[in-house]
């Protein structure tokens, strides 16, 4: 079977998780708290155990973030770590997305910090022992400010070594430069409780350098990316962004050897973040090098911009692409209730063509948690988001670790403040996980019967993944047949057919949480050709999720009165059709 050939068929199942916060059992939860006072979470917390009950999720591909290492406030000077200014971290426990070494790990989350990288490999190998793939995060558009690698392989030039800083750009540049001013610290951040407690008083950068959100002042705002530099690839912002690629830039290759570094460490995949600050030349020729050696690693990109959905696909040759600007807050406004559940059509509409490449997702670790005040405020809403997420598509779904156990992300845990997510940017832990950990046994022993509940619909929901016609069959959107239907309310009801080789998955799902809906589901007259079914049958229903409901039904009432289904408040079915006689 060919690369192609593998992604059409099998269906990836993503667990998001922060090794930081999944294995740790501390309970202080203290605003702004020391690793010491708040705890963290080790890879080998990440335990065969833990592996296992992961995957009895349905989960294919483990997604560690935070593995490289980061700008951090805590001290690792003994260990020969360069200890960070805390005016240029964001939090104690700083931004995972600030990274300090390329070809480091993040020491937090090592027992041995002189092993860490021992550790890292020791995690990867029970990862593939328990059946799973690995990815991890690629951050090509910026580092921490004070970035400095201690672990480059020999021979290898650190980035921004060699750099002419008397210019504002050079295509051979790593960095780009103010000549002539000084980096400012916004002023807000002298107000943060861990800077007044850490002492931080003043940082140096001259030449200031560019900021990481494309911010070419020395002086970015509070809400830039002002703890990290921009890379540069060879594009000059401030001459209309116009491309210097005629010899490759120094930036490329040393990116490219970055990748390489990380492939040959026996990882399955990268994340890549915000893809579209990097050129797309460079994704082409890092992609096409590392697939030279490493044919079957996989890229995801982090995405924003569906107009250059087609190019990062069809010119980069990413595998998957985040589709949060179409499916995400489409789905998020149906939750809030802004939306009508008849908006999700347009999601597959808007990426046809490359509905198998769109990776969805309900939760990860920029958004609110459903669960949260700021969002629904009641897990069990998520769970009919969750199934058209992981049925709507052939597509890649992605599961934020805590989700599955209703976490409400409350209280201000530190520079995240109280806002709806868990931290990435603190020492802490995700309570409702931690019941499902249950002190490193990962049975749910904490958890109460509600909360059981509902991790075991995610597991038949992520499970259902791995049905073929889910997998790899086609779809076909009831919606639109159903636009007049008096008996049917697209308000909150949404309804999909998946299909393959004679097999049929009805999808409905209710997003309404009180209400009870009585309704008619109206069927094409070309679905008989398109199953591949006899005009005269009996159609036979039998609902996989909990609840058991089944129907019987003959061709009259499917194609004349449509199909009659209760739906109570927050209902998610999926029935296993079966026709009597087939063709």
């Amino acid at each position: 079977m060919n690369k192609e050939e593998h992604f059409n068929k099998s269906k990836m199942v993503i667990y998001q998780m922060l090794p930081r916060l999944f294995g740790n059992t501390n309970q202080t939860f203290k605003k702004y708290g020391t690793i010491e006072e708040n705890g963290c979470g080790k890879f080998n917390d990440i335990t065969d155990t833990a592996l296992e009950e992961i995957k009895k999720l349905g989960v294919t591909h483990i997604y560690y973030t935070g593995v490289l290492r980061h700008a951090t406030c805590t001290d690792y000077e003994n260990y020969g770590i360069l200890n960070n200014n805390p005016l240029v971290v964001k939090g104690r426990a700083g931004s995972p997305f600030a990274v300090t070494d390329y070809f480091d790990i993040n020491p937090d989350l090592a027992v041995d910090v002189d092993a860490r990288m021992e550790e890292f490999h020791a995690l990867i190998k029970r990862t593939h022992e328990n059946g799973l793939k690995a990815i991890i995060d690629f951050v090509p558009n910026h580092v921490a400010r004070e970035y400095k690698s201690k672990r480059k392989p020999s021979g290898v030039k650190d980035l921004g070594e060699g750099d002419n800083e008397t210019k504002h750009f050079l295509p051979q540049n790593n960095f780009y430069y103010l000549p002539g001013q000084s980096f400012v610290v916004p002023e807000q951040i002298f107000n943060y409780e861990y800077i007044k407690e850490l002492k931080g008083k003043s940082y140096k950068e001259n030449p200031a350098k560019a900021t990481g959100n494309n911010i070419f002042k020395p002086n970015p705002d509070i809400e830039d990316w002002y703890e990290t530099i921009k890379l540069n690839y060879g594009v000059d912002y401030q001459d209309n962004e116009k491309k210097h690629f005629d010899h490759i830039p120094d930036t490329w290759v040393k990116m490219k050897d970055i990748l390489l570094f990380w492939a040959s460490q026996n990882i399955d995949g990268f994340r890549c973040d915000t893809v579209e600050l990097v050129p797309a030349e460079f994704w082409e020729y890092a992609i096409n090098e590392i697939r030279k050696k490493y044919p079957n690693i996989v890229f995801i990109a982090e995405i924003f911009n569906p107009e250059v959905y087609s190019q990062f696909i069809e010119q980069c040759g990413f595998d998957y692409l985040y589709d949060k600007e179409i499916f995400y807050l489409t789905m998020r406004e149906v939750l809030l209730d802004g939306s009508s559940a008849r908006e999700l059509s347009s999601c597959w509409k808007k990426v046809n063509g490359y509905e198998e490449k769109m990776l969805r997702f309900i939760e990860n670790h920029d958004e609110q948690r459903i669960a949260s005040q700021y969002f629904t405020g009641n897990p069990r809403k998520g769970l009919p988001a969750m199934v058209v997420a992981a049925t709507m598509g052939k597509g890649p779904v992605m599961l934020y670790s805590g989700q599955e156990t209703g976490e409400p992300a409350e209280k201000a845990e530190g520079f995240s403040n109280d806002d709806g997510r868990t931290t990435i940017f603190d020492y802490w832990a995700i309570p409702q996980h931690q019941k499902w950990m249950n002190n490193g046994q990962f049975d749910g022993g904490l958890l109460n019967e509600t909360e059981q509940d509902l991790r075991n619909r995610y597991n038949l929901i992520l499970n259902l993944c791995h049905h073929p016609v889910i997998a790899d069959g086609e779809f076909y959107d009831l919606m639109w047949y159903n636009k007049d239907n008096s008996s049917f309310d697209g308000r909150y009801i949404y309804t999909f057919l998946r299909y393959k080789n004679r097999e049929a998955l009805l999808i409905v799902v209710n997003f309404n949480a009180e209400k009870q809906f009585r309704i008619n589901i109206n069927f094409p007259n070309e679905l008989i050709e398109l199953i591949d079914i006899n005009y005269n049958f009996t159609l036979f229903g039998q609902d996989v999720m909990p609840g058991k409901k089944a129907f019987t039904c003959d061709y009259k009432e499917v194609f004349d009165d449509g199909l009659f289904l209760i739906l109570e408040p927050l209902a998610t079915h999926v029935f296993q059709l079966e026709f009597d006689p087939w063709k």
